[in-house]
């Protein structure tokens, strides 16, 4: 297997689907019509509802959708179970269920006026399931925004050659969306102008890295002076740790890869010798940096801060994206080798390595079925998706029929071929997780598409820079999703909930409570199975949408069955494991003990939630399956008055 044919596979499966099943259901089933007047042309009022050019509502989309599922759980996936299983299921899930999944919830949003998932199963199902959705839905928002902030301030914490670039990107999201929505200047110069510049200072934090002849790490000056400030920072408690964990994972990004001789060296955050992870007050700050990011995101006006900043995270996304696919297509068909020799083009993890049916006592289960499913979901389908497409992108959709090209356009063409060069960078890499593995990767494919002119050290770079884009433009969205949900939620028996602020303080404040704990590694584990289980739920409310319309259902309904019951069953997997492994793991201190029991429970909570919402689901399909449908008047018929 070669890079090329990744190509190949991704360009048929974008085009077939689009063309030829995504489209047919527009037109058919959808009955997409431009004349339509949209909610955000009739409730426009700047802040979340605001009618947005389809090219720019595409990259927006594509980046609210695109965090570290696509990287992150190709990546495992390939891991545990060779490269071919991942493959098929992205190839089958994005064809089937996701562009379904993120269309829909779009277009199930704009038909009723821009309204919440929440919302409409109030009017569709029941009462009660609205608020058993809103609760299911703050939790796993919870457990997003905990897994998410906890592995980027590691990351700021742990490299002082990436924070530098997240400053420029959040300047010129401000820039961009004055300089657009205020000064009506062009989107092409714009484009090129905040792009270059952010792109500039990505490149300025690892700039003039070197290693000295011991071979250590010798920073460039803008990373020195990062690592100068977590100094002062780190001063306060006289460079002693507030608290230590465990990470039995070790997939913190602070902890240090091993040496040559196999072991992980001692740094300031990690004591080899006990394995603990020392949190510094330098972490707390980064947090409390991410949390002002968020908060700007989630407060100011959709184009004054989130919408731009997205849409600038898009064009480096898509940049890494286009300069890795040639490098995919060239690399095999030139021979290129890395700078250790080894040909690109290749594969170097097998194409299948285990079903994972061993069950082991006392050893986590990974069962092909159900854990692929939930391992993958960002690139096959995701529930963060129809949350962010109903409560965001459908608020901003300035023509009916521009649901297609964004909602299931962004899904096949920009998250879809992410995935894949995530599994792709992974195979050429070799075994490994997380970030770097995909950096590494990328860096070799920018080297082989620009025929050496970028070398790999600044491909992985920019590989690095672009995971922590991708994350952190979500973050933001996450955190403007879980302040409308408590807003919507407790706002009728807690009035101070409707107020913005209030609500994302106190999302905030819940999250941080969740990272402190050092469980965001666990709350990692959670994502998958809920995030999935999550799109089962969105599949549902459309299906009983188009059946109150007396629409045929199928499309929704065949995915909606099946990711239901898997998800079902791999939160039950994943609770197992967690208990297994580390809440009665003897060997584990408290802190990792507690952080498992409360995502054992947080899971149980979701697996009862999205049970009673799939019961008043089904209750609400068999009524309007029922239902007579309503009949056309008979020509020449007089229409009853109008007060009757």
């Amino acid at each position: 297997m070669t890079t090329l044919w990744i190509v190949v596979f991704g360009v048929l499966t974008g085009y077939l689907a689009y063309n030829f099943y995504a489209k047919r259901i527009d037109r058919s089933v959808i009955q997409s019509d431009a004349k339509r007047a949209t909610p955000a042309r009739m409730y426009m009022d700047g802040v979340d509802f605001m009618p947005t050019s389809r090219n720019v509502l595409f990259g927006y989309h594509f980046k609210a959708i695109a965090a570290a599922g696509p990287i992150v759980g190709p990546i495992t996936a390939a891991n545990l179970w060779g490269w071919s299983p991942s493959l098929a299921w992205l190839i089958l899930g994005v064809s089937f269920i996701g562009w379904v999944s993120d269309y829909s919830a779009i277009m199930v949003a704009v038909r009723n006026d821009g309204n919440s998932l929440s919302a409409i199963a109030h009017k569709l199902i029941a009462p009660r399931t609205r608020t058993i959705l809103f609760v299911f839905i703050f939790f796993y928002l919870m457990l997003l925004a905990g897994a998410f902030i906890g592995i980027l301030a590691a990351i700021l914490s742990a490299r002082p050659d990436v924070p530098f670039g997240i400053v420029i990107l959040a300047l010129m999201g401000l820039l961009a969306g004055q300089m657009m929505y205020r000064w009506k200047m062009g989107i092409m110069g714009v484009t090129v102008f905040v792009v270059a510049l952010t792109l500039a200072g990505m490149v300025a934090g690892p700039w003039g890295q070197h290693r000295d002849e011991k071979g250590a790490l010798v920073q460039g000056p803008v990373a020195a002076a990062i690592v100068q400030m977590n100094g002062a920072m780190d001063s306060v408690s006289d460079r002693k740790a507030l608290f230590a964990v465990e990470d039995p994972t070790m997939a913190d990004p602070r902890i240090p890869a091993p040496g040559k001789d196999g072991v992980r060296p001692t740094t300031p955050a990690y004591d080899s010798a006990t394995g603990l992870l020392r949190t510094l007050p330098n972490y707390l700050v980064w947090m409390v940096f991410l949390f002002a990011f968020s908060y700007m995101g989630a407060n100011l006006p959709i184009w004054r801060f989130a919408q731009p900043v997205n849409y600038i995270g898009f064009w480096i996304t898509s940049i890494t994206i286009l300069l890795s696919a040639l490098g995919m297509v060239v690399a095999p068909l030139l021979g290129t080798k890395d700078a250790a020799g080894n040909l690109i083009g290749a594969f170097a993890i097998p194409a299948f390595k285990d079903l994972g049916f061993t069950m082991v006592e006392n050893v986590a289960w990974q069962p092909l079925w159900p854990m692929l499913f939930v391992t993958i979901a960002c690139g096959a389908i995701s529930g963060w998706h129809a949350l962010v497409g109903s409560v965001g992108t459908a608020r901003q959709l300035e023509y009916d029929t521009d649901g297609l090209p964004v909602g299931a356009g962004a899904m096949l063409f920009g998250e879809f071929p992410l995935a894949l060069l995530s599994l792709t960078a992974v195979s050429i890499a070799g075994v490994g997780g997380g970030g770097g593995r995909f950096a590494i990767g990328v860096g070799k494919l920018v080297y082989a598409g620009t025929f050496g002119l970028i070398p790999e050290i600044f491909g992985t770079a920019l590989g690095f820079a672009t995971f922590v884009i991708i994350v952190l433009t979500v973050t933001q969205l996450v955190f403007r999703v879980m302040r409308v949900t408590l807003a919507e939620w407790m706002g009728d028996a807690l009035p101070i909930a409707r107020n913005m602020h209030v609500a994302s303080l106190t999302s905030m404040v819940l999250t941080a409570a969740l990272v402190l704990t050092g469980t965001w590694v666990y709350l990692w584990q959670m994502f998958g199975a809920s995030n999935q289980l999550m799109a089962a739920l969105s599949l549902l409310v459309v299906a009983v949408w188009l059946k109150s319309e007396k629409r045929n259902p199928t499309y929704a309904l065949l995915p909606m069955i099946f990711m239901y019951v898997t998800t079902l069953a791999a939160t039950v997997v994943t609770a197992r494991n967690l208990y297994v492994t580390i809440a009665a793991n003897p060997k584990m201190s408290a802190l990792p003990v507690a952080g498992a029991w409360a995502m054992i429970a947080v899971s149980a909570l979701l697996f009862v939630a999205a049970i009673f919402i799939g019961w008043d689901g089904y209750k609400a399909y068999v009524r309007y399956h029922a239902a007579p449908a309503p009949q056309a008047p008979r020509p020449g018929a007089v229409p009853p008055p109008a007060h009757a």
